[in-house]
């Protein structure tokens, strides 16, 4: 229920406030919040409207201001027991974040809270359905960058197919997704083009194996230029995945793939993106 996603999200939202100081990264929010590393960034930003590491600064700094117009303890303590390790860091930080320097918000001497940029419901648009998807072995190029241009792996994918004699046995073309691109870098984004095999025997290098587990699966059918699969993930992650009952799997979220762009025109694609989901 959307109560439940409520509860860890304020879970978390109270650790990052408690414990300005600690580790704050991803895999530690996630476990706080007791959700799936590969989607829990994904939920975050899609409910609140703002990143993880947007929310741990926006609270940092709040607590900092507070600690610089109610205490008079020396900026480069401040800066260390809000998670920063020098005081340069924090100086710049803060000023970009409250719109001066420690030193003149302490003069001042005013505090003025910083609203969190909660997302507003939009209507559902994608259907979704619960589906038992098979396990599914795939022959994959790896893929890092931003994920826009995966297509440059799916044409390596391809040809290496092709060279192999392999397409007769192949199945749907799939797109495996490890990051959030709203909290990882493009450059850094991890991913895999990926094409359906029939056996479970790894392909012969520059390819990969991959195995996604079968199982309870969130499918949201898209229709459209693979430019507007952004809006289908917010309202799969935003909207019905809290309001489902359900929570994802340790494992990541692909596409699948059901036509192919070089026969089709964009308006017309057809993707299934897939959240694996937990018994």
């Amino acid at each position: 229920m959307a109560n439940d996603y409520e509860k860890r999200l304020i879970r978390v939202m109270d650790h990052i406030h408690d414990h300005p100081a600690g580790d704050l990264s991803l895999d530690a929010l996630a476990e706080v919040a007791a959700l799936s590393r590969f989607h829990f960034h994904r939920v975050f930003h899609a409910m609140t409207g703002q990143t993880a590491a947007q929310a741990v600064r926006r609270m940092r700094m709040h607590r900092a201001s507070v600690a610089l117009v109610q205490g008079a303890e020396p900026v480069a303590r401040i800066a260390r027991s809000v998670g920063y390790p020098n005081a340069a860091s924090f100086v710049r930080a803060f000023t970009e974040t409250c719109g001066l320097s420690p030193v003149a918000f302490r003069r001042r001497g005013e505090l003025r809270p910083l609203p969190p940029p909660f997302r507003t419901g939009d209507p559902l648009m994608y259907s979704v359905a619960i589906r038992n998807e098979p396990a599914r072995h795939l022959a994959a190029m790896p893929h890092e960058g931003p994920y826009m241009l995966i297509s440059k792996a799916f044409e390596k994918l391809g040809a290496i197919l092709g060279a192999r004699g392999l397409f007769a046995g192949a199945g749907r073309l799939v797109g495996v997704y490890y990051d959030d691109p709203s909290a990882v870098a493009p450059e850094a984004l991890r991913s895999h083009a990926g094409i359906e095999l029939a056996g479970t025997e790894n392909p012969a290098p520059p390819l990969v194996g991959v195995t996604l587990p079968g199982g309870p699966h969130a499918v949201l059918r898209y229709q459209g230029p693979y430019s507007g699969l952004s809006a289908a993930y917010d309202q799969l992650y935003a909207q019905w995945l809290p309001q489902s009952g359900r929570h994802p799997a340790d494992s990541p979220v692909f596409e699948v793939y059901l036509n192919n762009p070089m026969d089709t025109a964009p308006e017309d694609l057809l993707t299934e993106i897939c959240v694996p989901l937990r018994a």
